[in-house]
């Protein structure tokens, strides 16, 4: 009984189970069963191991029992068959064997030479698998194989070129891996410059980050300022210059008239009040005048 017979048992078991009269009652089922298990492990020199008796088991056993059964009937006839088609074969032989040692022939009185070579041709004819040694029929199968040479030449051929295109591609893809090993390994090597360098970056950035920031409130500080001031883009440097160099005639021009008039802020602004600053301006002269000459003429009395 074959593997292939129990997994067919198995799967009618697992269909037959749910059925309660598959091939019987339960009660012969069961007989049936037991029989079968006691002619197969009785065969075998074993006795039948104890187990329980489920409507489940008793169903996969039933189909296992019946599939082997038929599988045993079907061996049974083939053997029939091939003991029947032996039995025909050493009967043709034997006849064969007859006649050959009527003609003469007979294996006994042949040369070594001769029962090799027919032993050879033999060997032949059912390597080319032909029914019989014809020259007709060994010409029919060296054809044949022949032709299946060429075809498996032709195949060969046809294989050779597909391997060397492969083989090709393997060289280039071997040539190609060891370059990404080797820019791998570059690369690697890379890393750790790579990463101080871009931490670098990172604190250059956050700075930068940072400045910007800076610098962005500062220009919208001073846009305030010059909004506020009453800048319009038309006020640009030339326009600043040329107004300085304005400024600056005009503060040429201007000067004496400051001085002139710094010269007059001294003065009172009523005209009697100046002619008394006037008077006592002119007593301040007289005094220094006379204090002059008074220590000009002690400075010079004792060398008289």
């Amino acid at each position: 009984m074959s593997d292939s017979s129990v997994t067919e048992a198995a799967k009618s078991g697992g269909a037959g189970g749910g059925s309660g009269t598959g091939g019987g009652s339960e009660a012969s089922r069961i007989g049936e069963v037991k029989q079968w298990l006691v002619h197969e492990f009785g065969q075998a020199g074993k006795e039948v191991p104890q187990f329980e008796y489920t409507p489940r088991s008793v169903a996969y056993l039933h189909n296992l029992a019946t599939l082997s059964q038929a599988k045993t009937q079907a061996s049974k006839i083939l053997a029939s068959d091939f003991r029947l088609k032996a039995s025909e074969y050493r009967s043709q032989a034997a006849r064969i064997r007859e006649i050959l040692e009527n003609v003469g022939l007979a294996q006994e009185s042949l040369a070594s030479n001769v029962v090799g070579s027919v032993q050879v041709l033999a060997n032949v004819a059912n390597l080319l698998n032909i029914r019989d040694t014809e020259l007709s029929s060994f010409l029919v199968a060296m054809g044949d194989i022949s032709l299946r040479k060429a075809s498996v030449e032709e195949k060969r051929a046809k294989v050779q070129k597909e391997s060397k295109v492969l083989l090709d591609y393997t060289r280039k893809a071997i040539a190609r891996l060891t370059y990404l090993k080797r820019t791998l390994a570059q690369l690697e090597e890379d890393v750790a410059p790579c990463e101080v360098q871009m931490e670098n970056w990172k604190t250059n950035l956050a700075v930068m980050a940072a400045k910007e920031r800076q610098y962005m409130q500062q220009s919208a500080n001073y846009k305030a300022m010059l909004n506020r001031v009453g800048y319009t883009p038309e006020i640009s440097h030339g326009v600043l210059v040329e107004m300085a160099e304005n400024r600056k005639e005009l503060e040429k021009k201007t000067k004496p008239i400051l001085d002139t008039l710094r010269s007059y802020q001294d003065l009172p602004p009523d005209k009697a009040l100046a002619a008394l600053a006037i008077e006592d301006k002119k007593r301040q002269y007289a005094a220094a005048e006379k204090y002059l000459e008074d220590v000009l003429q002690s400075a010079l009395a004792p060398s008289e």
